[in-house]
């Protein structure tokens, strides 16, 4: 089992409210329908434990599926996934896309 965290934040002029739509409405069940993935969920942060501190990113997405190759060949094969990248492009800023697992 692989999990992709995903940091970020939003470009300067897209709202919560339109990326949160997007969220909700495509790129969740979309994803979540992908045979190889078998959770994924998108959290917003509101702070940092103990600190008065913002935190570094405002929207992290974990993606827990099966192997990169799976994935790959499933994202490949739905065609709705042909226009989630670009419109996750237009709205986060400088994501980070990060692969690990659980120990």
């Amino acid at each position: 089992m692989t999990t992709l965290i995903v940091l970020f934040n939003l470009k300067a002029g897209v709202s919560e409210a339109d990326y949160e739509a997007f969220a909700k409405t495509l790129d969740i069940p979309t994803v979540t329908s992908l045979k190889s993935v078998s959770d994924f969920k998108v959290y917003k942060s509101y702070g940092i434990f103990g600190s008065d501190a913002a935190p570094p990113y405002r929207y992290f997405e974990l993606i827990h599926f099966s192997n990169v190759e799976d994935l790959v060949g499933d994202m490949g094969a739905e065609p709705k996934m042909a226009e989630i990248p670009a419109k996750f492009a237009e709205m986060a800023d400088n994501p980070l896309f990060i692969l690990s697992k659980e120990i």
